[in-house]
């Protein structure tokens, strides 16, 4: 059959496509360790679960609203509140399958052809192709090591068109872990509500926070700002809950949101029922088990940052969220030891899963193809291991 043009713009995305190969090569007895998928190894937090089978049992498995049971929309909207203290209406939450699915439809509503959307690079990796799926133009601006991966106003500035639509705003970021300053994120948000540009502000890491630092939405910068701001979010990260698979949105603009919900009901329909009240009890529940994790993710960081470090030919900087360490690894490119030959880090990544059986993601796929991303999300015992193979691998 002959495939429509659009979806040969599409390209797999590498960060899944690594672990894909990495499972294989486990499967076959190679002892692979994982740097690449972006998934907490915790487990989903007991009450939690019990909540789902709560709900398995009282009969809670038939359809929903498309956009998500009131009672879920409703909590979304009041933990935000709670805190960032800016008020969205619940009429203006859609609760959808995974953040990526909300990031989806948000662009397929809101771009026309040939509309901009500036993109800071290193960014996400789905964010390029999901607005060119939906006939847009990513503006791509990277922002490197050396100015700690932190896009500011002047960035902004310089990369507005009177195309441009919207911005993407990840904070903290995947895959570097920058926490974008509080005083520079109201600035970006002040300026897209003065210009009428539209802020898609990517916030599912922010709870996973270190060294005491402020996780702050654009919406927070003023009333024009968050009318300006559509929030994505998503259970999955802050309650190791990736399979649950349940995401949302937060609006003001209800014709945005019915937009959404009219676009998600002819997709897949409404999330899964059971996850959704899972949802509802994590949102609800308490915080000791997600403070529990948030610290053992920033000992990790701790851990993976300092061994980084040591590397000869890698340049990193701390990351203050998330969990991945984004170091530079030009001057091993440049100056491949033994007489190896890497061409980008592309090479440099499948060296290492073929030498050392480690597995971490290239840059290339977040826009930036002189770094590698290598997730903390695993235990210490295996960031010691695998960041001894790397040593070995590149002659250190």
């Amino acid at each position: 059959m002959h495939l429509a043009e659009r979806v040969k713009l599409l390209r797999p995305s590498p960060t899944m496509a690594l672990d894909q190969k990495a499972k294989e090569l486990q499967r076959a007895g190679r002892p692979v360790i994982s740097f690449g998928v972006g998934e907490p190894d915790f487990d989903t937090p007991d009450w939690i679960k019990d909540a789902a089978i709560a709900a398995m049992r009282e009969g809670k498995t038939k359809y929903t609203p498309a956009v998500g049971i009131p009672e879920l929309r409703a909590e979304v909207a009041e933990r935000f509140l709670r805190e960032q203290g800016v008020e969205y209406p619940a009429a203006g939450v859609v609760i959808t399958n995974g953040a990526k699915q909300a990031l989806y439809q948000v662009f397929q509503v809101l771009l026309d052809p040939g509309d901009e959307v500036i993109v800071p690079a290193p960014y996400w990796v789905t964010y390029p192709d999901q607005i060119v799926l939906a006939g847009g133009v990513p503006v791509v601006v990277p922002i490197g090591i050396e100015r700690s991966f932190a896009f500011g106003l002047d960035d902004l500035r310089a990369a507005v068109t009177d195309r441009t639509k919207a911005l993407v705003l990840n904070s903290p970021q995947n895959p570097s872990g920058v926490v974008l300053p509080a005083e520079e994120v109201v600035a970006l948000g002040e300026f897209c509500a003065e210009r009428g540009i539209a802020i898609i502000s990517d916030e599912v890491y922010g709870k996973l926070i270190y060294d005491g630092q402020v996780h702050r939405s654009p919406a927070s910068a003023s009333r024009a700002a968050r009318d300006a701001t559509v929030v994505v979010d998503a259970v999955s990260k802050s309650y190791a809950m990736t399979g649950w698979r349940i995401g949302f949105l937060l609006t003001t603009d209800i014709a945005l949101a019915q937009a959404v919900g009219n676009l998600q009901s002819q997709l897949t329909s409404n999330p899964n029922s059971i996850a959704q009240y899972a949802a509802l009890a994590a949102l609800k529940g308490p915080s000791t088990d997600i403070e529990a994790m948030r610290r053992a993710f920033e000992a990790r960081r701790n851990l993976m940052h300092e061994g980084l470090m040591r590397l000869p030919g890698f340049e990193t900087d701390v990351p203050h969220g998330a969990f991945y360490c984004f170091p530079r690894v030009r001057e091993l490119l440049d100056s491949p030891p033994r007489g190896l030959k890497w061409r980008d880090s592309d090479d440099l990544a499948a060296y290492l899963l073929e030498e050392a059986s480690v597995a971490v993601v290239p840059g290339s796929g977040f826009g930036m193809p002189e770094y590698l991303r290598f997730s903390y999300a695993t235990s210490e015992d295996n960031i010691r291991e695998a960041l001894a193979r790397v040593a070995r691998a590149i002659g250190a």
